[in-house]
């Protein structure tokens, strides 16, 4: 349940004319209603994954049309500025649809990747290939083949087999590994014609697998890949995860009862996690599966230590390979320095901390792909990112892994890495003084003056590639929701191009006002009004029921200064409401201790937080009427909205439960047990942070709504919470769906908050019904 993991519940659902009095409102609602959910948001049309050519010639990136979402790929030229379609998912599948096996949509489910196409691809590291995946095919894209850059078409091989997960070019550019649907991990042979594959490991059942991250290491680590190539291309570290001992379930489609369940091995809190472990096999030898005297192990201590964090293999020979492991309470990292000759650890840094560790998952378009350590091509040093000083902070350490220096203050919140530039003798991050945006800041290696990259108010992020020595800098201004995508030079700060965007342009964003609470603790706060509201607010009296869109959980911040995050909010203010987002402790980049108060309880200091901040929010701002007051959200907040509703009837007077988590045991074991500790020996904080609990207090509405195929928070957590309410003898209102965590289609959203608007307009509004 990360941050990408958690959608907020206004970025799942969106909205529907209800008024049956008034044909032309609704007409126009309706239309509105279609614009956001077809252009999602006005984000379908924008660059996606832009990557610069080694020669600092070119980017490649990916992009759709403003109401398809279907990703296809681009090159531009920087020099001129000349931007060319490389290849559409079209022109490889002929007219047939797109297939993803079982694997592949619990892997996109994982990244809430809910685009088609080209979701994803490689740049080889001589820029002459690209790598695409399409219908669990790969193909491979040969740049250099249309030298003259015409509009010609280039030339595209088919790689042997199917089923495909995760695959990745040698560093050479020579070999594609890739995992099988056999659960073995491949090599396919790009110097031979045509293309040849084959496995180099060997011994997969139904519960051991090769090549592929576990469960929790995709849904709560953010770390997505099972294998890493060595830099000279010879062998790959590949992980063997044992899943023998961990819980089965299974999952039905109820539309279709011919179909067998699917089967998902799922640990929950306090059961048997999967047991990994890491073998170095090489390339070459095509009975390297078959002999185990191949399979070099990686020796640390699973055991002690049984949680693969992250892997880092950098391709320069003075850099090591190194792993990121945690113990399962995750208040205890080691970073691991490998020999690939024997397969042996050596400790270069311990981290420990009372509550929990958090990780690192922020480094700009990584996906997960990039962590610390960040390596110079020497090996003489490496960039650390750690929060042992109470906040986040970048650091430098010799190769021993021994402390140098600071390179980062603590007055500075750091929110990502971006890169290390050590021609320039600097480095990129995103962070910056307010947690509720995100600016692009150079710093120095050697400790002077940073430099700010941004101004305007908003989210921006940056990729940096060495090679070229170029930056591309993304921006989602506050005000006025302007999207740009452009590419500068390290030393410059003015663009030398810009990726262009086809996205749809709204003409309408959301009056959202971003303050903060004044009493005894501040916290961040979005106020949405209504249109008829914010035109005139100095002169109104009129109050105006409140809804609280909530997350309320930790590892997600709501508050931000992005426009396009509050337009949904705006289209429920304008339905005669006040829309309030609060981000109380827990939440993230307000420091360790900030965060580190819900230890034990998730539910306790959240709501005091949320009911303390509309409080403060009324006495500033007295159109607001906490005599009506619904609260909404989805996932974790869908679990707070739930709380709510049961312990504090007082405040909140109706709740739509999205896919709530209702009883933690349940859940996963490194997101739960990193906050609430183990079931075993915790109980305590399991009964106090459970639904269910508090069931026999509800004395308000409350609507239910869950994905009935979803296999991160499981529909048994609604049904758990249907059933302890109805034996209560408590009404309630069940909306079940079919689909899973991830609501994406439009219509299926146009549904789902019509039930939601009807559901609190009946409530909270009874006017507007």
């Amino acid at each position: 349940m990360r941050t990408r993991a958690t959608w907020s519940f206004l970025s799942l659902v969106l909205f529907l004319p209800l008024s049956s009095g008034f044909a032309a409102d609704e007409s126009a609602n309706l239309k509105l209603f279609r614009d956001l959910a077809e252009t999602r948001n006005y984000t379908l049309g924008r660059p996606v994954a832009p990557k610069i050519t080694p020669d600092g010639q070119h980017a490649i990136f990916l992009r759709a049309l403003p109401r398809d979402p279907t990703l296809r790929l681009f090159e531009l030229e920087l020099a001129t500025g000349r931007e060319r379609e490389l290849l559409t998912p079209a022109q490889l599948l002929g007219g047939a649809e797109e297939q993803l096996s079982a694997e592949e949509k619990a892997r996109r489910e994982r990244q809430r990747q809910s685009l088609k196409g080209f979701t994803a691809y490689q740049l080889s590291n001589d820029g002459t290939r690209l790598l695409v995946t399409l219908s669990g095919k790969l193909y491979v894209i040969d740049r250099a083949a249309s030298a003259a850059r015409s509009r010609a078409r280039p030339r595209v091989t088919e790689l042997p087999g199917a089923g495909w997960i995760d695959p990745r070019f040698s560093p050479d550019g020579n070999f594609v590994a890739a995992a099988g649907s056999d659960r073995e991990l491949h090599v396919i042979d790009l110097t031979t014609t045509p293309p040849t594959a084959r496995a180099v490991t060997r011994g997969a059942t139904d519960a051991l697998s090769h090549g592929t991250a576990e469960f929790v290491a995709q849904e709560e680590m953010s770390r997505n890949r099972g294998y890493w190539w060595s830099p000279d291309s010879t062998q790959l570290l590949c992980q063997e995860t044992d899943e023998s001992q961990v819980e089965v379930r299974y999952i039905a489609d109820p539309l279709h009862p011919e179909v067998p369940p699917s089967k998902f091995f799922y640990p929950r809190a306090g059961t048997a996690n999967a047991i990994v472990r890491l073998f170095l096999v090489p390339r070459e030898d095509s009975h390297a599966g078959a002999d185990a005297a191949r399979r070099l192990p990686v020796n640390w201590d699973n055991v002690a230590y049984p949680y693969l964090a992250h892997v880092s293999w950098p391709e320069r020979a003075a850099a090591p390979l190194t792993l990121l492991v945690q113990n399962r309470a995750q208040t205890e990292q080691l970073l691991l320095a490998v020999d690939p000759a024997t397969g042996t650890t050596r400790e270069l840094l311990r981290e420990t901390d009372p509550a929990w560790l958090n990780l690192d998952d922020n480094a700009a378009g990584s996906s997960g792909d990039r962590r610390p350590p960040f390596w110079f091509k020497d090996g003489s040093h490496f960039i650390w990112t750690t929060e042992r000083r109470g906040a986040w902070q970048v650091e430098l350490r010799d190769a021993s892994g021994q402390f140098v220096r600071e390179l980062t203050p603590p007055t500075f919140t750091y929110r990502g890495w971006v890169g290390l530039d050590e021609t320039g003798g600097s480095f990129y991050v995103r962070g910056g003084d307010d947690p509720r945006e995100i600016h692009v800041w150079k710093f120095p290696l050697a400790g002077s003056a940073p430099m700010r990259l941004t101004r305007d108010r908003g989210q921006h992020n940056a990729a940096f590639f060495p090679e070229s020595r170029l930056l591309v800098r993304t921006t989602d201004t506050f005000d006025g929701g302007m999207h740009r995508s452009e590419i500068l030079p390290a030393d410059d700060a003015r663009p030398i191009a810009t990726l262009r965007s086809v996205a749809e342009q709204n003409t309408r964003w959301p009056h959202t006002q971003l303050t903060r609470t004044t009493g005894p603790r501040a916290f961040d706060a979005a106020i949405t009004r209504p249109h008829e509201l914010a035109t005139r607010i100095k002169v109104s009296r009129k109050k105006y029921p409140v809804i609280l869109v909530v997350y309320a959980g930790p590892t997600a911040k709501r508050v931000i200064a992005d426009a396009r995050s509050f337009l949904t909010d705006q289209w429920m203010a304008d339905h005669g409401y006040i829309v309030v987002r609060l981000d109380g402790r827990g939440t993230p980049w307000r420091g360790r201790e900030w965060e580190r108060v819900i230890k034990g309880n998730f539910i306790d200091v959240a709501l005091e937080d949320q009911i303390a901040g509309l409080q403060a929010l009324a006495k500033q701002h007295p159109e607001l009427d906490l005599t009506r007051v619904g609260v909404a959200g989805w996932s974790f907040g869908g679990y707070f909205a739930a709380m709510a509703v049961a312990r504090r009837p007082d405040i909140f007077h109706a709740a739509v439960a999205g896919a709530p988590v209702v009883t933690w045991e349940n859940y996963d074991t490194h997101y739960t047990e990193r906050y609430l500790g183990l079931p075993q020996t915790a109980p305590d904080a399991y009964r106090v942070s459970n639904v269910t609990t508090y069931a026999p207090q509800l004395t308000r509405p409350i609507l239910l709504i869950h994905g009935l195929t979803d296999d991160n928070v499981y529909f048994q957590h609604t049904l758990q919470l249907a059933d302890a309410l109805y034996l209560a003898g408590k009404p309630y209102e069940l909306l079940p769906m079919l689909g899973t965590h991830m609501i994406s289609d439009p219509l299926v959203r146009l549904r789902q908050q019509t039930r939601i608007m009807d559901f609190l307009n009946r409530e909270l509004h009874p006017d507007r019904r």
